[in-house]
């Protein structure tokens, strides 16, 4: 038995609503990877029309120059360290010795000039670098470039995470198309109302049933349920349904043998012949013991198609029977009826639908919209494969 299970089913009831939608937001990743990708291909064409190397030549001799000037700008200024000062001007000469073709080859040519004298001041390291700035174009020229590739990875990983997203919600809305043929204006109550009695009637006779009978009529019922079809019980541990078999104990109720299992062993001498058989037997298995309920002998909902759910109730009824009063049994036969009634499919599809849908796709259901969503969400998966087929590097 247990919940049935659905693509569209596992969504929740929360609604659709209150979510983003993967239409839109795969579009919106798909126009900025095309804008990120543009926005790279134009700086990597003007450093391209520049020549790469010679950019990136010009941006190192950019940085060359300026860590000599920081490095030696303290102790080169008037009349201070000589050495340094001879230091200073061979390394910024040989810093900034580019070819006359070179690019910003004016600027540090200008900014060698600046600094070309026999006593230097605070001024001539500052017109020195006033000099490099056209120089620097390059180097922020390349560092646009990096922020740009980085930018593109980004929105590459954005535009494929969102393409994945409307993937999944196109395959959810042909899920909600596929689900259009169903009447929702059936009388989902006439088949809801019997099962719904049933399954809370059973769980609670099954409860009355687990504390009244003794553990052996309990595993007893247990190994009959096992083998009926439909109906998935876990069937009792070895050691456990021996116990229950061969000891006097298993004349008891399953509580009250988990009750004895706290017992200390002078109190439990009065109640059970080996104390030790049976801590060993039932304290190890009270998580067993305890999850034991009527969830297996209940129906599914929505129910299944009518000619099985008919044989399953053909299966249920002598089971139930054993633990269940004549009203429950009556209730599960009337179940059984409505699955060979001609309006059944009708009802269980109505149910079906009503329970895997949430409200907003139910009303795309109602108003007939289904199909226009899924058509616009197949253009916009489309625009988005291709986005990221043609700014693929």
């Amino acid at each position: 038995m247990g919940d049935a299970a659905g693509g569209a089913a596992d969504r929740g009831a929360a609604g659709r609503d209150a979510e983003p939608d993967p239409v839109a937001e795969a579009g919106e990743a798909a126009a900025r990877l095309r804008e990120r990708y543009d926005e790279l291909r134009g700086i990597e064409g003007r450093i391209a029309d520049l020549g790469r190397e010679r950019v990136e030549a010009a941006a190192d001799t950019y940085r060359r120059a300026h860590r000599v000037l920081d490095e030696y700008e303290e102790d080169a200024v008037g009349s201070g360290d000589f050495e340094a000062y001879v230091r200073f001007e061979g390394e910024f000469a040989n810093a900034v010795d580019v070819d006359d073709d070179a690019l910003a080859a004016d600027a540090f040519a200008a900014a060698d000039e600046a600094v070309d004298k026999k006593r230097l001041s605070e001024r001539d390291f500052e017109a020195a670098r006033e000099a490099l700035e056209p120089a620097g174009e390059y180097v922020d020229l390349l560092a646009d470039r990096d922020e740009a590739l980085d930018d593109y990875r980004i929105a590459r990983r954005d535009a494929r995470e969102a393409k994945k997203c409307l993937a999944a919600r196109l395959d959810e809305l042909r899920e909600v198309a596929a689900m259009a043929d169903a009447d929702l204006d059936a009388d989902v109550d006439r088949l809801r109302e019997p099962v719904e009695t049933y399954n809370e009637a059973v769980r609670e006779s099954f409860d009355e049933f687990y504390k009244s009978a003794s553990a052996r009529e309990a595993f007893s019922f247990l190994d009959r349920a096992d083998a009926t079809p439909f109906v998935d019980v876990d069937v009792p541990p070895t050691d456990l349904a021996d116990y229950v078999a061969e000891y006097e104990a298993g004349e008891e109720p399953l509580p009250t043998l988990l009750k004895y299992a706290d017992y200390s062993n002078s109190k439990l001498e009065h109640y059970v012949d080996d104390p030790g058989a049976l801590r060993t037997a039932v304290a190890v298995h009270r998580t067993y013991i305890e999850r034991l309920d009527g969830e297996p002998l209940t129906l599914d909902w929505p129910p299944a198609a009518g000619d099985e759910l008919a044989y399953e109730i053909d299966e249920l009824i002598p089971l139930v029977s054993r633990v269940a009063d004549d009203d429950t049994v009556a209730t599960l036969r009337a179940v059984r009826d409505l699955a060979r009634d001609d309006e059944y499919e009708r009802l269980r599809r109505a149910a079906e639908v009503r329970d895997a849908l949430d409200d907003p796709e139910l009303e795309l259901v109602r108003t007939g919209a289904v199909d226009d969503r899924v058509r616009e969400a197949e253009r916009t998966l489309e625009i988005a494969e291709d986005v990221l087929a043609e700014t693929e590097r």
